[in-house]
């Protein structure tokens, strides 16, 4: 899938290698999205450069002039934990927890998402509502760019081949301020969006004296709909306003149809979406994807990847240096893996076959493994980015002849079906548990949204997990 690998330990050496390989080099983060459209063609990137064992690019900030800052390889799960954004960004955090899983959120990136971009992305959404801006460096400088001047159509943007977003910012809301992020998919966990929508209103008392309102999947890139913001503008949020404010947003669409919804689906669905986001502004309500305590499969950790000190390490085909790392506390060296996947050298270099290859694509969670106690899927991992780590498998979670709990409570309740999925479960309900000693039954639901079972309606596996929280 890529020829060379390139890790470096700071940003300027990053966009340097970004500049002379260009346009063959392609960064990488979280590789959520980049390592499907490798895998299936869509795209040729000979050469990686990953920036998420840089220093310091995984923070969230709020700097003096009251503007939030989140660097390159802030995570969806950090954001979604992340008290300060809950505070000042309310819509962005509640895009991040409608991404994806736990196991992808714990690698997949904002500012990915945000590159990728797709018209669907829901940060894009919310943070265009906040007035989000973005920081570009190349070895030329750097440039500010607002989203409406970056995002130019459908997966097209204003970045360079030798450019790396280096920060993303919006201003901090304030006490007079409210925001809400809604979307509908086609289910609760995984779901990419059939329409999302963001709403940020200003208030004098119940007066609203400043909307905006953006709209997702229902054109080549995010819009606002104008017509209803000024709907809002000057009333309080009642019946009649909030239903004429849907109504103007629904106006404003031009959908497509496509295999997931009809253009005429998707125009109600604004008007419903809207509806509820200002209905939910108005009442204050939390919604239920704002409980304090959503699993994020991180264990012990917060969350946090450990930098790589030292130099720039270069990976290749050839295998010029090879990839050092811990499987199961055991210390491993392997030669030419450049282009493979994690999940790959665990079955095939190391045969560890525990670790099960479903969809290969981050949809079933079949490969779940943790990577310096966080849970990801190996096959979304590109092997290189092990260099350096610690990475646990389910062959390593039981001591010796002794079972792990969640193993143990595993045949005890009958939890086995026909066992290919079995392992990926028992992996997330190992750092489920460590996280979240004693989850409620939801959270136990929401931590295993990542995983697939063919065989069964999931009600021993639950049993199982609440087994062991019961200890």
């Amino acid at each position: 899938m890529w020829q060379t690998y390139y890790t470096p330990t700071a940003i300027d050496e990053a966009v340097r290698l970004l500049a002379e390989h260009a346009p063959e080099a392609r960064l990488i983060a979280g590789g959520t999205d980049l390592l499907i459209e490798l895998r299936r063609g869509t795209r040729q990137s000979p050469v990686l450069v990953d920036v998420t064992r840089i220093r310091g690019l995984d923070r969230i900030e709020r700097d003096e002039a009251g503007w939030i800052h989140i660097g390159p390889t802030v995570t969806h799960n950090q954001v979604a934990a992340s008290e300060l954004v809950a505070e000042y960004g309310a819509p962005l955090v509640q895009a991040c927890r409608q991404v994806g899983t736990p196991q992808l959120r714990n690698r997949g990136t904002v500012v990915g998402n945000l590159v990728t971009a797709s018209p669907a992305n829901d940060t894009i959404t919310a943070l265009w509502a906040l007035g989000a801006r973005l920081t570009l460096r190349s070895p030329r400088g750097e440039r500010t760019l607002t989203f409406p001047d970056f995002y130019q159509g459908v997966r097209q943007t204003a970045l360079a081949p030798d450019e790396m977003v280096v920060d993303v910012a919006f201003p901090a809301l304030t006490a007079a301020q409210r925001g809400r992020f809604v979307k509908l998919g086609l289910r609760r966990a995984h779901a990419i969006a059939l329409v999302n929508a963001a709403a940020l209103l200003t208030f004098d008392g119940e007066t609203v004296v400043e909307a905006r309102i953006t709209l997702g999947s229902v054109a080549p890139t995010i819009i606002r709909a104008p017509e209803a913001e000024a709907a809002l503008v000057g009333h309080a949020l009642d019946d009649e306003t909030v239903a004429a404010a849907a109504e103007l947003a629904a106006q404003a669409v031009a959908p497509i149809s496509d295999i997931r919804a009809g253009a005429d689906y998707r125009r109600h669905i604004v008007g419903v979406l809207v509806r509820r986001a200002l209905v939910a502004l108005r009442d204050d309500a939390a919604s239920d994807e704002e409980e304090p305590e959503q699993p994020r499969l991180w264990g012990r950790t917060q969350g946090h990847f450990p930098p790589l000190a030292g130099r720039t390490v270069r990976h290749r085909d050839e295998g010029d240096e090879p990839i050092e790392f811990s499987v199961n506390g055991e210390n491993v060296i392997i030669r030419g893996a450049g282009g493979k996947t994690l999940l790959t050298v665990l079955r095939e270099d190391l045969g560890l076959t525990g670790t099960k290859e479903g969809c290969d694509e981050g949809e079933c969670g079949a490969c779940t493994v943790w990577m310096d106690g966080i849970a990801v899927l190996a096959c979304l991992v590109p092997a290189p980015r092990a260099h350096g780590t610690r990475i646990v498998t389910v062959e390593g979670l039981a001591r010796g002849e002794e079972l792990h709990p969640v193993q143990q409570a595993f045949v005890e309740e009958g939890a086995v079906q026909c066992g290919y999925c079995t392992p990926g479960f028992v992996m997330a309900s190992a750092n489920l548990l460590e996280e979240i000693p004693h989850p409620t039954r939801e959270q136990i639901v929401a931590g295993l949204s990542g995983n697939l079972c063919r065989c069964t309606g999931y009600y021993k596996i639950i049993q199982a997990v609440e087994k062991v929280a019961m200890r």
